[in-house]
């Protein structure tokens, strides 16, 4: 799941390791996911976020259940660029599919890093044994780069709109994810 609407979204800036809190909408869609999953009886083995404020605070409106912050679920490092507008955002290249390593020569992180980061620690996740139905509450930039390591661009380009509070739902098996939908409660 993604997290819900942040100040830093809203102004249109850009927001990768550093945070800023939710806007009042963030907090209202985050609570209407809570509610989605209580109505859909759909309950959590565990629970698990981003150790930056802005997922685990819409953990917190989406669950009460204990829950555990990690490291490695955090957002990409757009280094310099971080709180700028995203207008400066450096573009898009569609033979790699991402910006690649345009963040890098300003402190940031590359694209590969990041994926390689979240793969490992999604694998780890639901690689533990009672680890079968989980809620992950994470950042746009990095699931994005997970769920390119699973499915094609154009497959995601296509099928995939990832708002704030988007929940995509995924199956794992043989240390494989398989991406079947995502699930837009909010607006």
């Amino acid at each position: 799941m993604r997290h819900g609407q942040t100040q830093f979204n809203a102004l249109g800036k850009i927001q990768g390791v550093c945070d800023s809190p939710l806007t009042p909408k963030g907090i209202a869609d985050a609570k209407k996911v809570g509610r989605y999953f209580k109505d859909s009886r759909i309950e959590f083995d565990h629970a698990y976020s981003s150790t930056q404020e802005r997922a685990s605070d819409t953990l917190e409106l989406v669950t009460d259940q204990p829950y555990q912050r990690l490291k490695g679920l955090k957002e990409w490092n757009f280094g310099l660029f971080e709180g700028e507008n995203q207008r400066l955002n450096p573009k898009y290249d569609p033979k790699i599919g991402s910006v690649g390593d345009a963040f890098v020569p300003y402190g940031g992180d590359s694209a590969d890093a990041v994926q390689a980061r979240m793969v490992r620690v999604l694998t780890d996740i639901m690689s533990q044994q009672d680890n079968q139905n989980v809620l992950v509450v994470g950042h746009g930039a990095s699931i994005y780069l997970f769920l390119k390591n699973w499915i094609p661009l154009e497959e995601i380009v296509k099928h995939v709109e990832m708002k704030n509070c988007s929940v995509l739902k995924f199956e794992f098996e043989n240390n494989e994810f398989k991406y079947l939908k995502t699930i837009n409660v909010v607006d």
